[in-house]
């Protein structure tokens, strides 16, 4: 039996090695297969090991090199004689001391310096990882576009070739008491004028109301070489043009003060008076004490101090800021765009449907012609040299004549301040809750200006008393004008206009009276466009 098993055993033995050496082709395939499959797992596992025992150096040296760099510090900076010990050793201790109470709810085995670093170091990772998960919102806000709309403002042609749009409200050229020009703010148009301003206030006191925009603003052409004295005879340019033949009253609002200050100036002969609500001046004023300006630049935002300062030094990056907010194609709020730190009331106002769709609107005429230029011009202007100084315009007046008698009155008399040049009022009313303009502001301006009448608004923002404010601009108006009068009697005109076919022989003609210089620029129709900030960079 044991043989028989025996020669079974040496015929299978002899039936495999016959199988493997007579084999099929397919099975050395199937073993070559395997082999490689072998090979690639083994490399794989390799530059596994390879990488783990990198990162294991890695973490050996980054650790050495922190107990080496601890070392360093302990041996060069943490000294009993050390400056930074002597400086911070006192409040460090007063701060650990008056901390000390935590150390008791932690484990007595604890090392109150390592568990602390450990508590504070997963409290920073929390607070990154909330800050994260804020900033990254998964909802999708809607987002309005900008439209362009049509042309709708009329324009007149400039000595030097610039075409200016403007726009008339209240009562005709030849009814009206008191002319008035407003010369907009930063980021604003011929639209805003007086925001919300009724047609019959404008009628009752016989107002007059022209808005114009700045070169490269709204419809009016870009004047690269524009400052606040060509701004000035802008003003006077805009006024013959549209028959305002006496003085006329300047209003400006925030920004738009420069130029209402340029044409104080410039331009005292044409001007009647001064309206201003939260007045800019220059932030880079010498004449400004140290206080004055501390408390000025107090009010002001981390990102406004430093859009002045890029205004001042590094021009050329605005329009990098500028492209990515309002010159983007797209809606946004006015605080964001500009920076601005409101109050309660100013924050309550822009949220309002009515402030929201007149700024918008205000805001597409301002950026219609998407050209970063105008705005750089503008931001340089208010923080750069003026040309002239806020105390320029008061000097005292000069005694006439020699003699010692002439000295010995000039000695016991005191002498009369009066304003240079421009010897009409100005009015400012500034908010007292204003940040945007500060009331260290107007502080300055009532030092140098002694005879300006300032007009404090206890719990006024900077937007409040001036938009959408019926009851304010009737103020305004009562404080400046006095009693509502209403418009002027038209005069009758003796100029014949009946056909003459008899002694001229001109049939079908009437005599109309000149054709005035200046040329208009008819507007066309054009539909309303809306547009994305590829098309306003391109």
């Amino acid at each position: 039996m044991s043989e028989v098993n025996e020669s079974r055993s040496t015929w299978g033995d002899e039936f495999v090695r016959l199988e493997d050496d007579t084999g099929p082709p397919h099975r050395s395939y199937y073993s070559t297969s395997t082999a490689a499959a072998a090979t690639k797992k083994a490399a794989e596992e390799d530059w596994r090991y390879h990488a783990v025992e990198f990162a294991k150096g890695f973490a050996e040296m980054s650790v050495e090199f922190g107990k080496g760099v601890r070392d360093v510090v302990k041996q060069s900076i943490v000294r009993e004689d050390s400056v930074i010990v002597k400086k911070l050793r006192g409040p460090c201790e007063r701060i650990c001391g008056k901390l000390r109470f935590l150390n008791e709810y932690l484990p007595e085995d604890r090392d109150p310096v390592q568990s602390w670093t450990v508590i504070l170091f997963v409290l920073l990772l929390a607070f990154t990882v909330l800050i994260v998960n804020t900033d990254h919102d998964t909802s999708t806000p809607l987002v309005k576009k900008m439209c362009i709309h049509p042309p709708s403002a009329t324009r007149i042609l400039l000595p030097n070739g610039r075409y200016l749009a403007y726009k008339e409200q209240g009562v005709p050229a030849d009814q009206a008491r008191y002319s008035v020009i407003v010369p907009h703010s930063f980021l604003s148009s011929r639209l805003a004028g007086i925001p919300g301003i009724r047609d019959s206030l404008l009628q009752e006191f016989g107002i007059r109301l022209v808005t114009f925009d700045l070169p490269g603003f709204g419809e009016s052409d870009p004047d690269p070489d524009r400052g606040l004295e060509s701004s000035a005879l802008d003003m006077v340019h805009l006024s013959y043009s549209v028959n305002i033949t006496d003085k006329f009253w300047v209003l400006a609002f925030s920004g738009g003060s420069i130029h209402a200050w340029a044409a104080l100036r410039f331009i005292p002969d044409r001007v009647a008076g001064a309206i201003m609500v939260a007045p800019m001046v220059n932030p880079y004023d010498p004449s400004m004490t140290k206080e004055e300006r501390r408390r000025m630049w107090a009010k002001w935002t981390g990102k406004k101090k430093l859009m002045y300062t890029l205004a001042k030094k590094f021009p050329r990056l605005l329009p990098y800021f500028y492209r990515r907010s309002f010159l983007s194609g797209k809606h946004g709020q006015i605080d964001k765009w500009l920076s601005l730190a409101l109050g309660n009331r100013d924050r309550a106002l822009i949220e309002h449907p009515l402030f929201k769709e007149s700024w918008q609107r205000d805001v597409e005429e301002s950026v219609r012609q998407g050209n970063a230029n105008p705005f750089v011009q503008e931001a340089v202007l208010q923080v750069s040299n003026w040309g002239f100084k806020l105390t320029e315009l008061k000097v005292k007046k000069k005694h006439k004549g020699k003699g010692f008698l002439v000295w010995l009155k000039s000695i016991y008399e005191q002498e009369d301040e009066s304003m240079n040049g421009f010897l009409g009022p100005i009015h400012i009313w500034q908010g007292m809750d204003d940040k945007v303009v500060p009331p260290a502001m107007s502080d300055f301006v009532q030092r140098v200006l002694p005879d300006a009448m300032v007009h404090k608004l206890l719990y006024e923002g900077h937007f409040t008393y001036f938009y959408l404010c019926g009851e304010c601009h009737r103020q305004i108006f009562t404080t400046v004008f006095g009693t509502p009068q209403g418009p002027l009697a038209p005069e009758v005109d003796q100029t014949p206009t009946i056909k003459d076919t008899e002694d001229t022989g001109t049939e079908g003609l009437e005599v109309l009276g000149e054709i005035p210089q200046t040329s208009f620029l008819p507007t066309e129709s054009v539909p309303q466009v809306c547009f994305n900030s590829s098309d306003l960079e391109a």
